[in-house]
């Protein structure tokens, strides 16, 4: 999986729209955070506490959470190297919290 991918994942989601923003790309449902690239190979992806807690149990080799964001609804993804199916579902999910508010 590669950034194209989840800007294909991101984009074919209902109300989603991708940007750049400081370089980097990124994608919003009405504004609010679905995901957004760190670098080439990682990217965070908002979550609930309780899915995130769920992903780094089932798959910490994809999910992990850095100091900066353990009291952030995020979880980062290894986009180069993670399971890419696991990857789309925390993106779907992402779309979910949000289409929610």
């Amino acid at each position: 999986m590669d950034l194209d991918d989840v800007d294909r994942i991101g984009s074919a989601l209902d109300g989603v729209s991708a940007r750049t923003n400081d370089g980097r790309r990124e994608w919003r449902l009405r504004g609010r955070l679905i995901a957004r690239e760190l670098d080439e190979r990682y990217l965070v992806i908002r979550a609930e506490f309780d899915v995130r807690d769920l992903l780094l149990r089932q798959s910490p080799e994809t999910f992990s959470v850095p100091r900066r964001y353990e009291k952030h609804m995020m979880v980062v993804a290894d986009v180069r190297d993670g399971d890419a199916g696991e990857i789309e579902d925390a993106i779907v999910a992402a779309w979910n919290l949000q289409s929610r508010q």
